[in-house]
């Protein structure tokens, strides 16, 4: 089958799409594409099928409008991805507690769609994964389920995820799409299905190796340069000079890259260098750049904790008996997302000094932080903190005054705001600020 002929047959609403994994990923992909083609939205998890037929976004990225006009179907049966000729996979590809990758959503993906898969179908790839992991890891699970011989019976392809959650300008159509084949009929397909709906453009990648690659640099390159950033204001916090400032400065030069430092959590920057670190040691090369980053914004939790002890002692404060408010516990700001965040990390720490922490944030559950880290958040501050530390640059938080935090602490407290949202720092009798 030609490329026209599937596109003409997808637009028609002959043959449907489907997208397996609806999480901060799929679901905007599925809806995108629920406006111009017949989807299958699948995920295992039959409670967030239920919202979604509710026209509720369970990550709470996508209001109730985002659902109108969608020609979607949402399951929780892997049977219904039968029905759809183009499968595309965007499950989570986390790594596990000795951070090795843990491919078994992506490989339990692969087995649902091979079980459906026929004669002419198409599967793409969105998950991050290391080069290669598509061809020799995920591939042989569909040829094992379907019966099928890929490339012969069915093509493949890889398209790399490049949502930004919290992120409401740089939508799924106005990210440029990189898309890769097993061949040149399956790259031309594909390019043709995402560019129905990308408004800003495809990329044809020449290889599905070069698109995954490409993928997991994007955020390696990222976590090294926040690595730069948080080593930088390790040694300025040395100096007593202010990191924000010498950022400003330095910034005036045209050719400066803007990046700050700060606590590097999630399921993206902080989980997929891993990806590459483990495929370089695989092929018996120990990557060295990769993990001096990672070890350094691994480390930076310890870091605030230590440093704020300093603090406290200098202000005449036991530690051991400090009170500590926690402002935000999501892995960014402005979502709810609370994977792998850096901040649960600085809460431990600051309790290995006996120091008593509240935790509280606008957009996080409750229950979700409990199940995850086995911690509590309040449901109203105190007036008797120590310590106030704004841990997440939360929108609602940058409208705060210094009013609000004096009116939630004891005299002398120390502010740490390691986002650096307030700027210029209060200088206030009775206050000690310290930012990364």
């Amino acid at each position: 089958m030609n490329a026209d002929c599937l596109l003409e047959e997808l637009i028609a609403k002959k043959k449907k799409i489907s997208v397996t994994g609806l999480g901060y990923v799929g679901l905007p992909l599925a809806l995108a594409l629920a406006r111009r083609f017949s989807v299958v939205g699948f995920d295992i998890s039959a409670p967030r099928i239920e919202m979604m037929r509710q026209q509720i976004d369970p990550s709470e990225e996508l209001s109730p409008e985002a659902f109108d006009d969608a020609d979607i179907y949402f399951s929780s049966d892997p049977a219904d991805l039968i029905q759809a000729h183009f499968h595309i996979v965007a499950v989570p590809t986390p790594v596990d507690e000795h951070r090795v990758p843990d491919l078994r959503p992506v490989l339990s993906a692969s087995e649902f769609v091979g079980k459906a898969l026929k004669p002419g179908d198409y599967v793409v790839y969105e998950s991050t994964v290391y080069p290669g992991c598509t061809e020799e890891d995920c591939v042989p699970v569909l040829e094992r389920y379907s019966g099928l011989k890929a490339g012969i019976d069915f093509k493949y392809g890889y398209s790399p995820e490049r949502i930004n959650p919290g992120d409401k300008e740089h939508t799924i159509e106005k990210i440029l799409k990189i898309v890769s084949g097993n061949d040149t009929q399956a790259l031309e397909t594909i390019a043709q299905v995402y560019g129905a709906i990308i408004e800003a453009g495809i990329h044809k990648a020449s290889s599905i190796q070069v698109a995954e690659a490409a993928k997991v640099i994007e955020n390696t390159q990222r976590d090294l340069n926040i690595a730069f950033m948080n080593e930088l204001s390790i040694i300025f916090d040395l100096m007593g000079i202010n990191t924000r400032e010498v950022l400003e400065a330095a910034g005036t030069k045209w050719n400066f890259l803007r990046f700050y430092p700060g606590l590097v959590g999630g399921h993206c920057i902080g989980v997929d260098p891993y990806y590459l670190v483990y495929k370089s040691t695989v092929l018996g090369y120990n990557p060295q750049v990769i993990l001096s980053g990672r070890r350094i914004n691994d480390g930076m939790p310890a870091f605030i904790a230590q440093r704020l002890v300093q603090l406290l002692i200098r202000q005449g404060k036991n530690p051991g008996t400090a009170k500590a408010l926690v402002m935000g516990i999501t892995f960014k700001e402005n979502v709810t997302d609370i994977r792998n965040s850096k901040v649960a990390d600085l809460v431990r720490e600051l309790m290995k000094y006996s120091i008593c922490v509240h935790i509280t944030d606008p957009l996080a559950s409750a229950k979700e932080v409990a199940h995850e880290y086995g911690l509590s958040l309040i449901d109203k501050p105190s007036n008797d903190y120590d310590t106030i530390i704004v841990a997440v640059g939360h929108q609602s938080y940058r409208k705060l005054d210094i009013q609000y935090f004096k009116s939630m602490a004891k005299k002398d407290f120390i502010l740490i705001d390691i986002k650096g949202l307030y700027s210029p720092p209060p200088n206030e009798p009775g206050i000690l600020y310290w930012s990364l």
